[in-house]
């Protein structure tokens, strides 16, 4: 025998439907509020004066035709191969989650084209924002070193 569909039943079908979409809207709200780095720039006018400036250097330094690669270690220290084969390179490992406190690289060049940290950096994910000058010429990169 089929029972009727009355209204009480609609109303349980609602409340269930509803409170599953707050339910997991909350549950997303609350991801995104606690994963949040922060602002990317503090004064984005004052970044878009700069904007034009950020794309000549960037066109500059493609030209110079450098690469970096970076990967990490058995022991944890940051290993970067790349052109060009001389130079000095730092740089600052950023944790992309704001988790963990900003952590300063210094490297000690190996081989030509070799760099490696004197420090190892903790386990996890991390960008790596790198600097090499090499030849009065600067480059700046932004990299990923996955965990």
């Amino acid at each position: 025998m089929i029972r009727e569909f009355t209204g009480r039943h609609m109303w349980f079908v609602m409340i269930g439907m509803f409170g599953t979409i707050i339910a997991v809207n909350l549950v997303m709200a609350r991801y995104a509020v606690e994963t949040f780095g922060g602002t990317v720039v503090d004064n984005s006018y004052v970044a878009s004066q700069d904007y034009n400036r950020w794309l000549a250097d960037a066109r500059a330094q493609k030209a110079l035709g450098w690469t970096l690669v970076p990967r990490r270690n058995d022991d944890g220290r940051v290993e970067v191969d790349g052109t060009p084969l001389a130079g000095v390179l730092t740089g600052t490992a950023h944790h992309p989650l704001g988790r963990a406190p900003d952590q300063s690289l210094r490297f000690t060049r190996t081989a030509p084209g070799k760099w490696v940290s004197d420090s190892p950096l903790p386990a996890g994910r991390w960008m790596l924002r790198l600097t090499l000058v090499s030849d009065g010429k600067t480059a700046r990169y932004a990299l990923e070193i996955p965990a």
